[in-house]
């Protein structure tokens, strides 16, 4: 089993049909499902609440991977945990207390992951990442889909890298944002090994030949 993991995002997915969505991109080659929660707060948008994702949870047996994009973040963990959530991952600017943070989805069962936005520092990692699960790196701002892939990422994606390579703990490195099949192998030899893909999936006529293309691309690196 290839050590990628490709995870579109149901942001980009057609919303009169979620569940249909869902099914097609497991049948093309989808290893997690991406599932963005926006609360017109923390970032400019409204997308999901935990009763779509619980609508959902019964079309597929992919982990579900939830990316809160809300403050205060708390209030909704528990929510989404009680939804299907497998993975949870929160910016550690929404939250009070991030290690408490941490706690809460630990103690419900789910993967942990924190998030990092463009103009985030990593230091948030220094008394975080011994209790991660997975480091998202967004490579564009939050709050709507299509967007370009920052191209300073690579950076910072490096710099993560090390971080989980010198822990040598089974550590995610998700990135999220602009992530297209000409640029997902720069993005995997900065350190990435799992990729959420929106418009470049969704936007696609066929789903298993953009994936397939994405996995083509990593294959030859």
């Amino acid at each position: 089993m290839s050590s990628f993991r490709i995870a579109p995002s149901l942001l980009s997915a057609d919303f009169s049909k979620l569940g249909e969505e869902v099914v097609a991109v497991a049948s093309a080659g989808a290893d997690l499902i991406h599932f963005d929660v926006m609360d017109n707060h923390y970032v400019p948008n409204l997308t999901f609440g935990p009763m779509v994702l619980e609508a959902i949870r019964s079309h597929t047996d992919l982990p579900l991977d939830v990316h809160l994009m809300v403050k205060p973040v708390d209030r909704l963990i528990p929510d989404f945990i009680h939804a299907g959530a497998n993975i949870i991952t929160f910016h550690p600017e929404a939250s009070e207390h991030v290690d408490r943070t941490i706690g809460l989805i630990r103690e419900g069962g789910c993967k942990v992951g924190l998030a990092f936005n463009p103009a985030t520092p990593l230091n948030w990692l220094d008394h975080t990442l011994e209790q991660l699960d997975l480091v998202l790196i967004m490579s564009v701002n939050p709050g709507f889909g299509g967007q370009s892939f920052i191209s300073r990422s690579l950076s910072k994606i490096k710099a993560v890298r090390e971080r989980i390579d010198i822990l040598e703990k089974s550590i995610w490195l998700e990135v999220d944002g602009g992530i297209k099949s000409d640029n997902i192998a720069a993005i995997s030899k900065a350190g990435a090994d799992t990729f959420v893909a929106g418009s470049a999936i969704f936007g696609a006529p066929d789903y298993s030949a953009a994936i397939d293309s994405m996995r083509l691309a990593l294959d030859e690196q």
